[in-house]
């Protein structure tokens, strides 16, 4: 099976991404990037798939991995207040595993930024994507109704991965101040679509068929 049937769309997309990085029409770019070093060149396409493989969070074996560096990485460097202290006796290893998986859990924020800004943006974005999976399963792309399990979906996606993330980001402490923001601005959200989001899903369903019905 393609890709051992493991993360097949974050492997699809390193792939594609490495091929065009490749095109001879970057050439110029690549110096500039690896300066003809094959170290440096292994090393970031390294941190390439790193990054993208972080973005699929439904690996139950990824997850727990990702998990465990975590833990070895920091969690003897929090500090009372919550943020990572670190000492000049650090490892150069220690440290470059910091960096890598700080650089994993930028790409995961961003992977799902929506979720953690103002209500309006998360609905704005949380709207495109159910009209594209519910669009899936009306062309017979998605077997099942994506309206019936996704008020509890979202309930669970912030209860145990926006949330979480955005606990991660402010304990790294490279965001400063805007991680709080993160993290309030996911709290708040999981609340109020807690309170409305039943109604919410029954709105979207109703507008995308009825925009349907106008085409």
């Amino acid at each position: 099976t393609l890709y051992g049937n493991k993360s097949v769309a974050e492997q699809n997309s390193v792939d594609l991404a490495w091929g065009l990085l490749l095109d001879p029409a970057y050439e110029a770019l690549r110096k500039c990037m690896f300066a003809d070093q094959e170290d440096d060149k292994r090393r970031f396409r390294q941190l390439l798939v790193n990054s993208v493989m972080a973005t699929d969070i439904f690996d139950p074996e990824l997850k727990e991995m990702r998990n465990k560096r975590w833990e070895k990485a920091f969690s003897s460097n929090i500090s009372s207040n919550g943020t990572v202290t670190s000492t000049s006796k650090e490892s150069s290893d220690l440290t470059d595993l910091k960096a890598t998986i700080v650089i994993e859990h930028i790409i995961q924020a961003a992977d799902v930024s929506h979720t953690m800004q103002h209500w309006h943006v998360y609905q704005k974005w949380n709207k495109r994507l159910f009209y594209e999976m519910y669009s899936s399963y009306q062309d017979g792309r998605l077997d099942s109704d994506p309206s019936i399990g996704w008020y509890k979906g979202e309930l669970w996606f912030y209860d145990n991965y926006i949330i979480p993330l955005a606990r991660k980001l402010a304990e790294c402490g490279v965001f400063g101040v805007s991680s709080d923001e993160f993290l309030t601005y996911a709290q708040a959200n999981r609340t109020e679509w807690e309170s409305k989001g039943e109604s919410i899903v029954v709105a979207l369903k109703e507008d995308y068929e009825a925009t349907m019905k106008q085409h």
